[in-house]
């Protein structure tokens, strides 16, 4: 029986994690006028989630190095977009730099930087509940204007999100199939165990 425990506790140690997808700007989405900086705040964006960029015609997006980001430069993009419904995924760890390359676009805010955290295994126990998560790295972020607000002295916004989970469950969790997956796999090598003496 012991050795049945050990399984479940592997089983479950290897769960994968579920990506997230963030819509850049929530309701918004990718359009001047939004403080891209603010939406940022207090989000942890980690390897395998995606953003989503949804913008009309007179935008694009432009992933860019910090240096063009800061001085909202598209002329050396290191990808460019307009396809008006852009999904990138976050592939590895680090800071990414996006800008709408229309003129004017970026200097008035239109500008996004996010930090990737590297994946971190799912700890869901068999029972199926989460246990209580550590408190996240808030991402760095580059304030349009020179006068910014740090991250933390701002209240917590109580607008709705718009992020999605792709999957069964949060980041972190199990879902319902793959629990039960796990229940009946412990099941089968309890009874065989038995049987074997």
């Amino acid at each position: 029986m012991a050795r049945v425990a050990v399984l479940l506790m592997v089983l479950v140690a290897v769960s994968p994690a579920v990506a997230t997808d963030y819509t850049v700007g929530d309701s918004q989405g990718w359009a001047s006028g939004v403080d891209y900086s603010t939406w940022v705040a207090g989000k942890t964006f980690n390897v395998g989630d995606t953003l989503l960029f949804q913008y009309s015609f007179m935008h694009d997006v432009a992933e860019v190095s910090k240096s063009d980001y800061d001085g909202c430069s598209a002329s050396n993009s290191l990808q460019s977009y307009s396809d008006q419904n852009t999904k990138i995924l976050l592939s590895k760890p680090g800071s990414r730099y996006f800008i709408c390359g229309t003129p004017g676009h970026c200097s008035s805010g239109m500008k996004l930087a996010v930090t990737v955290a590297a994946a971190s295994p799912s700890t869901t126990p068999a029972g199926g509940s989460t246990p209580s998560s550590t408190t996240p790295t808030t991402p760095t972020t580059t304030s349009p204007s020179s006068t910014a607000t740090p991250a933390s002295a701002k209240p917590p916004s109580t607008s709705k999100s718009s992020t999605t989970t792709s999957g069964a469950a949060a980041r972190g969790g199990g879902s319902g199939i793959y629990g039960a997956l796990v229940l009946v796999l412990g099941f089968l090598v309890g009874n065989i165990a038995v049987a074997m003496g």
